[in-house]
C-alpha cells in the first residue's frame, strides 16, 4: 500500500458536510462558514512515549487522538465542525491502518466532525490533528472573562486518568476493578461538547482540564487577572480512590493530575440553578469547587469549612519539565 492508496481508501470517500465546498483530494480544503458564526481554530499534537504507551490499540489511540481536540471546542462552547489529521506512522499496515480509521471516524460521526485534510509521512507514531469549530458571533467562552465572585465549577469526576496512568508506571497501587475504571478514562476521554453549548450564556470563562485541574485554574485567572480559592474536598472523583489510596495520593491526582478532559468553568453566584439545569440537559454532572477571588493567585484548602492550605508537589503537566 502507497501513501495515495491509503489516503484514497481510508480517509478521502468520507461523508461531507454541506459547508465543505472542497475536501481532502486538492492543496487546500474549503468550507463556508455559516452567517453569524465566529470559527474556532486550535491544534493538538501525540507522541509516543508522551502522551501514549507503545501498547494502546489503534482504537484507543485514534479516539484519544480526535477527542482531545473536540475537548477545546468544547472548552469554547463551540461546535466542532472539521478536522486536518496528520500522521508520522512507521509503516502502512493495512489492518492497523482500517482499525485505527474506523474508531476516528466513529467517534467524528458522533460529534459531527468532518475529515477534510491533513498529510502522513514515515514517522514514530506522531499525531497532530487540527480542529475548527463555530460558534455564534462573540459568544465565545475565554479565559480572561471570569469575574470576582463567580462560583468555579468542573464536569464530571476529576483524577481518574492520573490514576491509572500512575498505577502503570507503579508510582500507586491499584485494585483490578477500580485500575479498570480509570484506564477508560485515560484512553477514551468524552468531550463535553454538549456541556460547552448549555452553558454559553450563563458562564464566563472556561477551559477543558488537560493539563491538571490547579494548572488549568490558573490559565483562566491569569487571562482575568483574578485569584481563586478551591475546596479540595469537593473536587469529584471515584469515591473509591479515596478508599484505596492515601489522601495526598489522590489529592495530587485530582488537583494535579491531568488528562481528564472535563470542562472547568466559572460563572455569577446567581446562575446556579441555570447551571445545573444545563447540567442536566447536556447529561452531565457538575460540581461547584471553589470561587473566584481578588487575590491574584491560587488558594487551595481542604474545604469550604477548613481554610487550611494545601500545598500541591505540582500544578500540573509541564511537556518540557
Amino acid at each position: 500500500m502507497t501513501e495515495f492508496d491509503f489516503i484514497r481508501k481510508y480517509l478521502q470517500n468520507q461523508q461531507q458536510d454541506h459547508q465543505v465546498v472542497l475536501g481532502i483530494g486538492d492543496d487546500a480544503a474549503i468550507v463556508r462558514p455559516q452567517a453569524g458564526c465566529d470559527l474556532c481554530f486550535s491544534a493538538d499534537m501525540l507522541l509516543k512515549k508522551k502522551h501514549f504507551f507503545e501498547s494502546i490499540t489503534p482504537e484507543d489511540l485514534a479516539w484519544k487522538v480526535l477527542a482531545v481536540n473536540i475537548s477545546d471546542m468544547a472548552a469554547m462552547g463551540a461546535k466542532p465542525k472539521w478536522a486536518l489529521l496528520s500522521a508520522g506512522l512507521r509503516e502502512l499496515d493495512e489492518d492497523w491502518l482500517r482499525r485505527f480509521c474506523n474508531s476516528f471516524f466513529d467517534l467524528a460521526q458522533r460529534f459531527g466532525v468532518t475529515l477534510i485534510g491533513g498529510d502522513t509521512t514515515r514517522g514514530d507514531l506522531v499525531f497532530n490533528v487540527t480542529i475548527i469549530g463555530e460558534l455564534p458571533q462573540g459568544q465565545a467562552l475565554r479565559r480572561d472573562a471570569a469575574k470576582v465572585g463567580d462560583d468555579i465549577w468542573v464536569s464530571g469526576k476529576i483524577g481518574l486518568a492520573a490514576s491509572a496512568l500512575n498505577c502503570v508506571l507503579k508510582q500507586c497501587d491499584l485494585p483490578s476493578e477500580i485500575f479498570q475504571q480509570c484506564e477508560a478514562e485515560l484512553l477514551r476521554p468524552m468531550p463535553r461538547v454538549a456541556l460547552g453549548q448549555a452553558i454559553l450564556n450563563v458562564a464566563h470563562a472556561a477551559q477543558d482540564v488537560s493539563d491538571g485541574l490547579a494548572q488549568d485554574i490558573g490559565h483562566i485567572l491569569a487571562a482575568s487577572n483574578v485569584g481563586a480559592e478551591i475546596w479540595a474536598d469537593e473536587v469529584p472523583t471515584l469515591p473509591s480512590l479515596k478508599a484505596v489510596l492515601p489522601r495526598e495520593q489522590w489529592l495530587q491526582y485530582t488537583l494535579a493530575g491531568g488528562d481528564d478532559y472535563e470542562l472547568v468553568f466559572t460563572a455569577p453566584q446567581n446562575y446556579r440553578e441555570a447551571l445545573l439545569a444545563a447540567a442536566q440537559k447536556s447529561d452531565t454532572p457538575i460540581t461547584r469547587i471553589g470561587k473566584i477571588t481578588d487575590t491574584g493567585r491560587l488558594k487551595v484548602v481542604n474545604s469550604v469549612s477548613d481554610g487550611t492550605e494545601i500545598a500541591l508537589i505540582s500544578l500540573g503537566f509541564d511537556h518540557f519539565g
